[in-house]
């Protein structure tokens, strides 16, 4: 019997080393494996989530406005304070200023609209911007200072003029421009501050989404009271086409009338919308 229990503890040992070496090799393989795993994520650090854009809105039905809130950019506390409305409105974003980046950025994470607010060359140009469209610009130049411009304002995903008069009265400029928003899935809305405008038509015509302003400025006129009057008219303007963009700054009397005036549109039957929701 002791030959037999012999070679029984013979083949059990054989079998415990093997067993053994086998776990060594399959620790050595997880080890490397995750060295280099280790390595990897040190040097290609993972990439942050996208925050995905508000989807159109397709239930609702009825007279739709779309406010959009230009001049954005240079000052935070402005910004802040239409980020306490709470409610869904558009703002408009002016490139290279102080604060450009970070109000677009925060706009889009509180869910709201988001545009470059598109310098352009304006017929008295009294007070430019240090980077703006001019007639006469090639459409190298034209690319070159609007891909600047988003990089400023990253997440824009639609586009309005900031003075222009006399740039989109251009119609040479506006077909430079068009293609180039219709190549980076970007909508235009034509703030119309000149009745010789053509950057709808030509927006238009390039298939890029596109919009205007419809109804009046809301503070050309800087008073609570001319601004409740004018927010009654977008409104009515509402009402009667079916849809309506308006447009405004963030003065504190806007930002004033706006906190008093919004939550009548529901009473009165205008469903408040983002203008990414207008355009076609």
């Amino acid at each position: 019997m002791a030959p037999r229990n012999f070679r029984t503890i013979h083949k059990f040992l054989f079998f415990v080393l093997v067993c053994a070496a086998g776990a060594g090799v399959w620790m050595a393989g997880c080890d490397k494996i995750a060295s280099k795993f280790r390595s990897r994520t040190k040097t290609q650090p993972a990439k942050p989530a996208r925050v995905a854009r508000r989807a159109p809105t397709t239930a609702v039905s009825g007279p739709r406005l779309a406010i959009i809130l230009d001049d954005l950019g240079n000052d935070r506390q402005a910004a802040d304070a239409v980020f306490a409305l709470d409610y869904p409105l558009t703002i408009s974003v002016l490139p290279y200023h102080a604060h450009s980046t970070e109000i677009a950025e925060e706009a889009q994470r509180r869910g709201l609209g988001v545009m470059l607010h598109l310098p352009m060359r304006a017929v008295a140009n009294e007070r430019p911007e240090a980077h703006q469209l001019e007639a006469g610009m090639s459409g190298e130049e034209v690319a070159r200072a609007l891909g600047g411009m988003l990089l400023s304002v990253p997440t824009a995903s639609g586009v309005n003029n900031h003075e222009g008069s006399l740039a989109t009265s251009d119609a040479k400029l506006m077909r430079e421009l068009m293609p180039l928003l219709k190549q980076r899935d970007l909508f235009f809305v034509d703030s119309r501050t000149t009745a010789a405008t053509v950057a709808f038509e030509e927006a238009e015509r390039a298939g890029v989404r596109s919009g205007f302003r419809n109804v009046p400025f809301l503070d050309d006129v800087e008073d609570v009271g001319a601004i409740r009057k004018q927010l009654e008219l977008a409104f009515r303007g509402a009402k009667e086409k079916g849809a309506a963009i308006a447009i405004g700054h963030p003065h504190a009397e806007t930002l004033r009338a706006l906190k008093e005036e919004l939550a009548r549109a529901e009473e009165e039957g205008v469903h408040l919308v983002f203008v990414s929701e207008l355009v076609k």
